[in-house]
């Protein structure tokens, strides 16, 4: 009957070609066996129901596996993505920004570099990451297709078998203390941009005048000599506040000691930055003559004005930042 031989076509069409006429003849043998000695097209119908979508029962024929990933790797593939994935986009953003920082000459608009770092950092982060899902993509579908494990259960991170054992290595993470990896991108991206205005305070910071069609830098804020005074001391910051993001990329938790060690550093970075911001040379001169003119105040009351709310700000962040280090870690 056709129906019987389009489905046997159906199902050796798909398996490899030494193995068809095998199967052709085994296939038409239990469809026969399962129908009555006069049968009809509709029992034809009902014994291919049965024996259900040609392409799964071509499936059962082969060894090969139809999906790409399957369970048995499935669970350590996505892990291996989720750690290796945020660490490309973080080396490839720090990557972008030094090449600019070395490249940089005073000739181009500090405002058009910005927008080509954003701009190639966006490009290349999108391209580290499509070259980190494929090249682990095409490694554990060679895998799943190697493997010749009948079993084929699924593995832990380890590659082993799973077993209760398993569990004992494995931290209890309350929802309320978790680190996600966007917490940590953020620290980073956020050390990132306040380390970029104090290096190029003297092209960032300060009066900028628009003429309709493009904005313009005309004076400075800041004076780059006072700030650079106090490099060393700012680059190790810089250091702390890096290796403290990646500490909680590793811990994934926030801890006691975590949080003792969060708020030892914004200790710290609030009192260099408060010392920093109280010296009296750090504001140019044109530039607080122009705002005394702007918001008609004197020089006193303006650097007042300023460094009040500067250091308002700063104690009000590291405060916070206090309180909720503190507060994740006790969360139960």
């Amino acid at each position: 009957m056709r129906i019987i031989d389009v489905y046997i076509q159906e199902v050796t069409r798909r398996l490899p070609e030494k193995m068809r006429t095998d199967i052709a003849l085994e296939l038409r043998s239990t469809i026969e066996d399962m129908l009555p000695e006069q049968y009809s097209e509709e029992d034809a119908k009902q014994v291919i129901n049965q024996l259900g979508n040609p392409a799964v029962l071509a499936n059962g024929y082969k060894d090969e596996p139809m999906h790409l990933i399957g369970p048995r790797y499935f669970d350590v593939y996505v892990s291996l993505l989720k750690m290796i994935v945020p660490i490309a986009v973080i080396i490839t953003l720090i990557t972008v920004i030094t090449k600019y920082i070395v490249s940089y000459n005073d000739e181009e608009a500090i405002l058009m570099s910005m927008l080509s770092i954003f701009g190639e950092s966006i490009w290349s982060i999108i391209n580290a990451a499509i070259q980190v899902f494929f090249w682990a993509t095409l490694t554990f579908a060679i895998i799943e297709r190697v493997d010749k494990d009948k079993e084929q259960q699924p593995l832990t991170a380890s590659m082993q078998k799973w077993t209760a054992d398993d569990l004992k290595n494995i931290p209890y993470i309350p929802k309320k203390r978790a680190i996600s990896k966007f917490e940590v991108f953020g620290s980073l991206l956020w050390t990132a941009i306040w380390a970029t205005l104090y290096f190029y305070a003297n092209q960032l910071i300060g009066v900028y005048e628009g003429d309709g069609n493009r904005l313009q830098f005309v004076m400075i804020a800041l004076n780059q000599d006072v700030l650079l005074q106090f490099l060393p001391i700012v680059i190790l910051i810089i250091g702390l506040e890096i290796s403290f993001a990646l500490y909680k990329l590793l811990k994934q938790q926030w801890t006691k000691r975590m949080a003792i060690w969060n708020a030892v550093l914004q200790l710290f970075s609030t009192v260099v930055f408060v010392v920093i911001v109280i010296n009296p040379d750090i504001m140019n001169d044109h530039f607080v003559t122009y705002m005394m003119e702007l918001f008609t105040m004197t020089s006193t009351q303006f650097s007042i004005w300023v460094v009040g709310s500067a250091i308002i700000i700063f104690i009000v962040s590291a405060v916070i930042s206090v309180y909720d280090g503190f507060k994740r870690a006790n969360a139960r």
